[in-house]
């Protein structure tokens, strides 16, 4: 029963990893745009995705899908903060499809017998955000309040404990990226990246190509990600100055009910944020604030081998299909759909 236990528990933290890194490898949604999977690269166009991946036996497989976002089809949808919240929840829905497949193909070892249930699948999933929790909210709060004591202001207990889920997030992207398997999706990180920069530069798309534009990208995941980190400081401050001047000091789950469920409308404003720099490029506070996602992005991407930009490049010519030579060969500045 021990052994079985921690079997469940090793599941469930590869599970939070995995899905984790799904956002830190992923793009709000663009132009052109896509995510790292297990030895492959999914990229995103308008209208469809494709994600290729390389097999044990060195052939390339690929997997495409006709998708046209909810901000597309309703008004709703379009309007701001509301078309950040769909556009992540579209992202993530599709990261998780394509890197379930992409594990499928890359490591076929398990029979249908041994695939987990459904009920695992829920159970380990459930774990896995709570330890996404406990480690990005619970830790910081708890630190912040019980060992500095900060409890009772709101911009200084959300400024700590901010600043103290930005330091475990570095940490856990450092750690986990010594592993093996991480470096390697963090290669084929760096090929997605130098495969959209080649193809918005409309210069031709090759390997030889795309190995010289930058593995860093300013409408990455690891970016985003960052912006949601700084955002939720500022909104979580707001909120809790009100719950103050309300009813006094929050406990640590008082903070957590009021926080966990504004997560969605951090998410939109961060995905404003990011629209606005992809605009506005070239203005200094923009640059400022673009800086630190791309040094993050020092240790969620990785030079990349020939043979995965090869598959990078697969991926971006299935998701386009017959519409890929209509648009290659231009030069596109791309900023975020809606």
């Amino acid at each position: 029963m021990a052994s079985r236990d921690g079997s469940n528990h090793q599941e469930a933290i590869f599970i939070f990893m995995r899905r984790f890194l799904t956002l830190a490898v992923m793009k709000p949604s663009i132009l052109v745009g896509g995510q790292a999977v297990i030895e492959g690269v999914m990229m995103r166009v308008p209208g469809a995705y494709a994600t290729a991946v390389r097999d044990p036996d060195g052939e390339v497989q690929v997997d495409r899908h006709e998708f046209v976002s909810r901000i597309e089809q309703s008004d709703t949808w379009k309007k701001p903060i509301l078309r950040g919240i769909i556009s992540l929840f579209e992202a993530m829905r599709i990261g998780f499809r394509t890197l379930q497949w992409s594990a499928d193909i890359a490591v076929p070892s398990e029979t249908p017998e041994k695939q987990p249930g459904k009920l695992a699948n829920f159970f380990s999933t459930a774990i896995a955000i709570v330890l996404a929790v406990s480690l990005f909210m619970v830790a910081p709060y708890w630190i912040t309040n019980k060992l500095l004591h900060l409890g009772k202001d709101a911009l200084a207990f959300n400024l700590a404990a901010g600043l103290l889920r930005i330091l475990f997030f570095i940490l856990y992207l450092a750690i986990i990226s010594l592993l093996k398997d991480v470096r390697r999706l963090f290669q084929n990180h760096g090929a997605e990246h130098r495969v959209v920069y080649n193809f918005e530069s409309g210069r031709e798309v090759t390997v030889e190509e795309a190995q010289t534009f930058p593995t860093q990208h300013p409408r990455c995941g690891t970016s985003f990600l960052f912006i949601v980190l700084l955002s939720a400081i500022l909104v979580f401050a707001l909120i809790d100055t009100v719950a103050i001047a309300l009813v006094g000091p929050l406990p640590l789950f008082a903070r957590l009910a009021l926080h966990l469920p504004l997560i969605p409308f951090v998410a939109g404003v961060s995905y404003e944020v990011i629209k606005f720099s992809s605009r506005h490029g070239d203005k200094p506070l923009v640059r400022i604030l673009r800086a630190p996602g791309l040094w993050l992005q020092n240790i969620t991407t990785r030079p990349p081998e020939d043979e995965m930009v090869e598959v990078a490049i697969t991926a971006l010519k299935s998701a386009f299909g017959e519409r890929y030579e209509k648009v290659v060969g231009k030069e596109y500045l791309a900023e975020a759909i809606g």
